[in-house]
């Protein structure tokens, strides 16, 4: 594992203020297009088109578990030693 997290971790404070602002967006991105997904998943449904209900939840899986792996690059702040 590389000392990605402790770097990050060490920086100066307006570079936590953009990491955690990138983050933000693209995990508020993430679920908006997870909602996005739902809907179109329940109007189809609604309506007897079962065929997109299969790739909508494998799609939306897929943007879960990237929003949970983007976690990892959440940093922890500046620690007092």
């Amino acid at each position: 594992m590389s000392n990605f997290r402790r770097g990050q971790n060490q920086s100066n404070p307006n570079k936590l203020n953009v990491i955690l602002s990138t983050l933000i967006f693209i995990l508020i991105l993430n679920v908006t297009v997870q909602i996005w997904l739902l809907y179109a998943a329940l109007n189809n449904a609604l309506e007897n088109n079962k065929e997109i209900l299969i790739p909508a939840f494998v799609a939306s899986l897929v943007l879960f578990l990237v929003g949970f792996g983007l976690l990892y690059y959440l940093p922890t702040g500046n620690k007092r030693q």
